[in-house]
């Protein structure tokens, strides 16, 4: 009895000290919630300070034109500190401000907004997220008028928190080459160039309230970000937009799996325009990989401007001795080699120079391993020394790492020599091809291809980029003239002769290489190149086109890539009036036999040439009634001047009248100087056409 008695009491003692120990935590959390609760919320803000990194605003990338191809647009969120509005403004003016708030953002009613700011200003808060939806600077300065806002942070309580965000006004054009940075992790210029770009953060104190927000406090402490370089680039965009959209149309139609082309300019090695479109699942083409630069494959027959080389460089062949080439094929030790391009019963007896303008596999090789079987190495050495096969150091990060092989490479073989020679076994990106192709338009000047100019503060260069030379010459002058004239055989008589054109000469190479695939070469499909460079005579661009795994019947380079090309060439001769003129010099009215007539309505000239006796034809395919002369024998041909709207027109030639006309037509605001016909055009012909834009016309 005594025992239970005692169990019974301790149970009892246990049970008294439970409550009095929950009593006192109930009491313990009154007294710190209510009694001690202001106290103990001014230590809790106190704790809750702490300074946070504001990010600098990254720096532009701008085309050569100074058009902008990326940039930080600032966007903001609305917050809103009631406690510091004055009562009788904040009672006055919170039904219309409410009202506004709902009429803006459309996603709850006036009460619901008067509701929460009310409650907010009860309840003492400080940092109150109106709403989470991003606002541009046009909406920022209109709710900057609003009620209770209009009078600013310090008495009106609005808080306008910044986050920029990266915008390309030109969306997908250049769009791989632009690139792209997200958590450290991106490509093209946006990362090749980050540590310029992106400025050096700040550092601000912040205080955490409700939301897990934080709140900016301003304190004097703070230490403003410094922004970003700006990056001015070689791009040009008109020229970036012909090639990009030649590409697209070209790679559609052959429902390639991706297509690259690069235009540079020959002296300089800046790059005007570089356009990399791969398939997707969906069957469209975006720009998700920089092929110029990054990806290796065997060049093809491109690099039998290489092999050609070496035979000249050492003294091997003339470009008027000979080899045959017998049916189109040939067996070296295991391997039979074909010339694809051969008509049935192959080419025969070839000259050296018909070799390379018909693009011979058999002729190419059967010349460089009697040439070099003795001793491989050499034709190697020779290549090699010119720079080519060489990393080219290029500004943006991934570049290809190029690889033609020596003669003690595991895997050198009997067929290494041969199978080279017409660009197999070896790995080039389209960028190191086209360098050795520029080198020779650049009388055997190889340089470094460039793509950003300088790193500017504002208009301020602080850092200037210049093409390396890499070779001063990777020829003699005896070698590159031959090198040139085979090159424009090619076009002129050769695998690329349907670009050819009356105008001016294109000289390049064409190139189709078996894709490997699985270890194996298979001829389902095929990488198409062309290579070369504009005007001939005096080369000025530098351009190379990739067409991987073309569709279709004709899949070789001069049927799918070559076409590319040329289109980007023609327009390129249409847009500068510089070089129009140099190449149509022959072509125009010469003095004492045409009046000056240069451009107009088609109607209106007809006529006046009629009424002078002077023969006139409207050539083919002209379908706008403004047309341009050129001169053929004793006549002239009327070709078509414009025929986009969105394009800025060629109006040198005109009549003041005519001109006024179709520019103002065009929605562009016209400026004069001078009299008599148009002389100059502030406003290159081919650029885009921005409604209201002003263009000057010089007349003389």
């Amino acid at each position: 009895m005594n025992i239970k008695k005692s169990i019974l009491l301790r149970v009892r003692i246990a049970f008294l000290v439970a409550v009095l120990f929950v009593l006192a935590v109930v009491y313990r959390l009154v007294d710190i919630q209510v009694i001690e609760g202001d106290a103990w919320r001014e230590k809790a803000e106190t704790f809750s300070l702490d300074y946070r990194k504001i990010k600098a605003t990254r720096g532009n990338i701008y085309a050569s034109g100074n058009d902008l191809l990326a940039t930080s647009l600032p966007f903001y969120k609305l917050a809103f500190d009631p406690s510091v509005v004055d009562e009788e403004i904040f009672t006055s003016n919170l039904d219309s401000l409410s009202h506004l708030l709902s009429a803006f953002f459309r996603d709850h009613s006036s009460d619901y907004y008067q509701k929460k700011i009310s409650e907010a200003r009860q309840s003492k808060r400080q940092y109150l997220v109106l709403n989470t939806r991003q606002l541009d600077y046009q909406e920022k300065e209109m709710l900057e008028q609003w009620p209770i806002f209009n009078l600013g942070r310090m008495k009106g309580g609005v808080i306008f928190n910044k986050e920029d965000k990266r915008h390309n006004p030109f969306q997908n054009l250049a769009g791989r080459t632009v690139g792209y940075l997200r958590d450290n992790v991106g490509v093209g210029i946006e990362r090749s160039f980050n540590r310029y770009l992106a400025g050096k953060s700040g550092e601000g104190l912040f205080q955490k309230v409700a939301g897990n927000n934080w709140m900016p406090v301003n304190a004097s402490s703070d230490i403003s970000p410094i922004d970003g370089y700006d990056v001015h680039t070689t791009i040009d965009v008109n020229l970036q937009d012909v090639a990009q959209n030649a590409l697209l149309k070209t790679v559609t139609k052959y429902n390639a799996a991706y297509g690259t082309v690069v235009l540079m300019e020959v002296k300089t090695g800046e790059i005007k325009a570089i356009s990399n479109l791969k398939r997707t699942s969906r069957g469209t083409y975006a720009e998700n990989k920089n092929f110029a630069v990054a990806e290796n494959n065997d060049p093809g027959s491109t690099f039998k401007l290489a092999s050609m080389l070496a035979l000249l460089e050492a003294g091997k062949v003339e470009l008027t001795d000979s080899i045959d080439t017998g049916e189109g094929t040939f067996e070296f030790s295991d391997r039979v080699m074909t010339d694809a391009n051969a008509h049935r019963g192959g080419y025969g007896m070839l000259s050296v120079e018909d070799v390379f303008i018909k693009s011979s596999n058999v002729g190419t090789a059967r010349l460089v391993e009697e040439s070099f079987g003795d001793n491989p190495q050499e034709f190697i050495d020779i290549i090699k020394g010119t720079g080519f096969g060489k990393p080219l150091d290029f500004q943006l990060m991934g570049e290809g790492v190029p690889y033609i092989k020596n003669t003690d490479d595991p895997t050198w073989s009997d067929v290494s020599l041969p199978w080279m020679s017409v660009g197999y076994e070896t790995q080039l990106t389209p960028l190191q091809t086209l360098t050795l192709y520029n080198a020779v338009a650049n009388d055997g000047k190889m340089i470094q291809p460039i793509l950003v100019k300088s790193i500017n503060r504002a208009d301020r260069p602080v850092e200037v980029f210049e093409a390396k030379v890499l070779n001063k010459r990777i020829a003699s002058k005896e070698t590159l003239a031959k090198l040139r004239q085979m090159l424009e055989g090619v076009v002129e008589r050769g695998t690329a002769k349907n670009i050819k054109n009356d105008i001016y000469k294109i000289a390049g190479k064409t190139g189709t290489a078996q894709k490997l695939i699985n270890g194996r070469y298979t001829k389902q499909k095929y990488y198409a190149s062309f290579a070369g460079y504009f005007p001939a005579e005096n080369p000025l661009y530098s351009c190379i086109v990739v067409i991987d795994s073309p569709s279709g019947w004709n899949r070789f380079g001069g049927d799918v890539s070559a076409p590319v090309f040329k289109e980007i060439a023609d327009m390129i001769y249409a847009q500068n009036l510089e070089i129009h003129d140099s190449f149509e010099s022959n072509l125009l009215a010469s003095e004492g036999k045409f009046p000056f007539i240069r451009a107009g309505k088609f109607e209106e000239l007809n006529e006046l040439c009629n009424l002078l006796g002077i023969s006139n034809h409207i050539g083919e395919d002209v379908q706008t009634e403004w047309v341009r002369s050129s001169v053929s024998n004793n006549a002239i041909i009327w070709k078509e001047n414009h025929d986009n709207e969105n394009l800025v027109p060629n109006v040198q030639g005109m009549t003041l009248r005519d001109a006024v006309f179709i520019l103002e037509n065009l929605g562009l605001k016209v400026s004069i100087t001078g009299t008599g016909r148009v002389r100059k055009q502030s406003v290159t012909a081919g650029r885009r056409i921005s409604q209201g834009a002003q263009i000057r016309l010089e007349l003389g």
